[in-house]
């Protein structure tokens, strides 16, 4: 059984000092620009400007919730880059292994305000030849990489470029004493695939996708996957959890998100049900949905705090919940998480009381309001 690092506790072996950085986030992030109104994009006459990443995202949540966090990436030498390390770095993020590319431009997008999941939401990406598409062993601080208790790295950068690829498959590759921790979010998105013919040419084989095998591997080399059961399904061809552990049998922990289902986490053992490993469902709490966007990074960033923090399995998929929670109450891709005690309080509910959660827009200040007039004298 591969060893993987101890993240439960805030000091390392014989009690040296915790590193700089909890966790360690890798990928690009892009200046995003939001619809001022509904409607296609052809017709959207105004955008409001944001940042969008799913690595930058669990690390500015993770920020917010007080860990020490830091972001590795390339932006380029522009005004686009300015912003989104500024922004990045007001939530308390360390972007200090950001590097800056003269002669690449830093990525943006634009959405439409409808749920991804919907045929009518369209996303128009202006990310090839990105000053984040050059990232590799050789443009990075890789040291930096090794800097923190948990690396959390995404299948987004894999599909960037053949070196970021090869970056990924560094990162991920099993040895003895590898550190820290390797936290991997599938993050299966088709599109980007498609539109990397440097990575397809070479390596697809009697046509099939090179997409889906390559973030297998990927996943299989990491300590703690993120996976939905739907990308699952779309990627693989499998078809529930127990499926998908078969096979992925090597990661430590294997988080498979069910949507409004919930999750379930299989974790140690032979890495399967009734071979000595543990595994715990848990469901999500009734959501008000406001926007779907961010809330797979922000399960990640709650899982990920909870981990940090040495919490049961439950306790961490809970968090996980409540965070996403946190996202799907807002418009944007990023929220404030709920505040420790809160969600420490919540994630504690009992089962019945669990089940019967619902949470809305606002649901954080509101409840912490409640909480605090329940302990008022």
């Amino acid at each position: 059984m591969t060893t993987t690092p101890d993240v439960s506790g805030i000091h390392g072996p014989g009690g040296t000092p915790a590193p700089a950085a909890e966790v360690v986030c890798l990928g690009e992030s892009m200046v995003t620009f939001l619809p001022g109104r509904p409607g296609r994009l052809a017709d959207v006459p105004s955008f409001d400007r944001a940042i969008g990443g799913a690595e930058s995202n669990v690390a500015c949540m993770l920020a917010a919730a007080g860990h020490r966090t830091k972001w590795v990436s390339r932006v380029g030498a522009d005004g686009f880059g300015d912003h989104l390390v500024e922004t990045i770095a007001g939530y308390g993020v360390d972007t200090s292994a950001v590097r800056r590319d003269r002669d690449r431009p830093t990525g943006i997008y634009f959405r439409t305000a409808g749920d991804r999941a919907t045929d009518a939401h369209e996303v128009a990406y202006y990310r090839a030849g990105s000053a984040a598409s050059a990232m590799s062993v050789t443009t990075l601080d890789t040291g930096a990489l090794q800097d923190g208790r948990i690396l959390h790295l995404s299948g987004i950068t894999a599909a960037l470029s053949a070196d970021c690829l090869d970056l990924l498959h560094t990162l991920t590759a099993r040895r003895p004493g590898r550190r820290p921790l390797v936290s991997f979010d599938v993050n299966h998105r088709p599109g980007l695939w498609r539109g990397s013919p440097q990575l397809s040419a070479p390596l697809a084989q009697g046509g099939t996708p090179i997409g889906p095998r390559v973030l297998l591997d990927l996943a299989r080399g990491a300590d703690l996957v993120f996976v939905g059961e739907d990308e699952a399904r779309d990627a693989w061809g499998l078809h529930g959890g127990r499926a998908i552990r078969e096979a992925l049998p090597e990661p430590e922990f294997l988080v498979v998100k069910r949507g409004a289902g919930g999750a379930v986490v299989f974790h140690g053992g032979e890495r399967a049900e009734g071979h000595g490993g543990e595994r715990v469902a848990v469901r999500a709490p009734d959501v008000d949905v406001v926007a779907a966007v961010g809330a797979g990074d922000a399960f990640a960033a709650g899982f990920l705090s909870a981990t940090l923090r040495g919490l049961p399995l439950r306790a961490r998929v809970r968090h996980g919940h409540l965070f996403a929670a946190a996202a799907l109450t807002v418009p944007g891709d990023l929220a404030a998480p709920p505040g420790r005690a809160l969600a420490d309080r919540l994630a504690a509910l009992d089962a019945d009381a669990w089940e019967k959660l619902h949470l809305g827009p606002g649901w954080i200040a509101a409840t912490q309001e409640a909480v605090e007039e329940v302990h008022t004298p």
